[in-house]
């Protein structure tokens, strides 16, 4: 009786196993649900990332990335049937944009956020939007022109950014010593750059002339020549998403394959000329096919 029952009672509990969905599966989102119950769309963005996503003078956000991002959420709204989703803009730093998506506050990020491995353990990414390069941003007549001129000078960096770590690692390999300040916005390093108080400013170098043009003299600020990093930009998404994650790459992709994406780029980045190969590839590469 003894092993009848065992047995019993070991199929039973392999059954059940059998029965109950892996617990992975239980923890994974259905945005493309939470969204169609509520009839509305919470969009993490910048607020201060021109020409990529900031506020205009209306107060409403604006940018390249943000123009991508109106199209992804009027995909997500035909797909959750859902036309006229209403939209939620929250704005935040890089780092509290991509907490607001991994905690579920956000559904979307849009901005110019650098898709990177360490981010990819909290959340997951969309098909690139850009590819850019870290730079520095100083005073036109100042005595950094170089990378090696950084001995003892300050540095401002975003913090919480791709660009602040890799500005720590490019000073130890390098070993400048320099004084890094790590700031809360790109308005901040400009304006502490314009003051003197900042010898060179970090960051995204398409958003670094972004900011130069809205400083009070754009002609006594530069870029240098040298490179400080590699910058894949992409739309963070809730990680393990994979639905969510077609909607808006599907997106993307009309974009890219029609000449919005020439309209588009043209309307943000016409003054710095036609795309260049890379990024003329990536959209290509970018283009996911039926």
């Amino acid at each position: 009786m003894h092993r009848i029952l065992s047995g019993f009672f070991t199929g039973v509990a392999l059954a059940t196993l059998l029965a109950a969905p892996p617990a992975a599966a239980q923890g994974v989102p259905d945005t493309l649900a939470k969204i169609r119950a509520a009839k509305q769309i919470n969009v993490a963005y910048s607020g201060d990332s021109p020409p990529y996503s900031f506020v205009d003078k209306g107060g409403v956000p604006a940018g390249y990335s943000i123009d991508l991002c109106r199209k992804a959420i009027a995909q997500i709204g035909r797909a959750v049937g859902v036309p006229d989703l209403k939209v939620n803009w929250l704005i935040g730093a890089v780092s509290e944009r991509v907490q607001m998506v991994a905690s579920g506050k956000a559904d979307l990020e849009c901005a110019n956020t650098t898709a990177s491995q360490s981010r990819m353990r909290t959340v997951d990414f969309s098909a690139l939007i850009f590819v850019d390069a870290g730079g520095f941003l100083v005073a036109a007549n100042g005595s950094s022109q170089n990378l090696a001129d950084f001995g003892g000078k300050r540095i401002g960096v975003i913090g919480g950014t791709t660009t602040e770590s890799r500005l720590e690692r490019m000073l130890k390999e390098r070993a400048i010593d320099a004084r890094v300040t790590r700031l809360k916005d790109g308005t901040e390093g400009v304006a502490m750059l314009e003051s003197g108080s900042l010898d060179a400013f970090a960051g995204d170098k398409i958003k670094l002339v972004g900011l130069a043009t809205q400083a009070r003299d754009p002609g006594k600020l530069a870029l240098l020549n040298e490179d400080l990093s590699y910058e894949p930009l992409a739309f963070a998404l809730p990680r393990g998403d994979s639905a969510f994650r077609l909607e808006v790459n599907k997106a993307l992709t009309q974009i890219y394959a029609s000449q919005e994406i020439d309209a588009i780029f043209g309307r943000w980045f016409g003054g710095f000329g036609r795309p260049t190969t890379l990024l003329a590839a990536m959209f290509v590469l970018s283009s996911i096919p039926e």
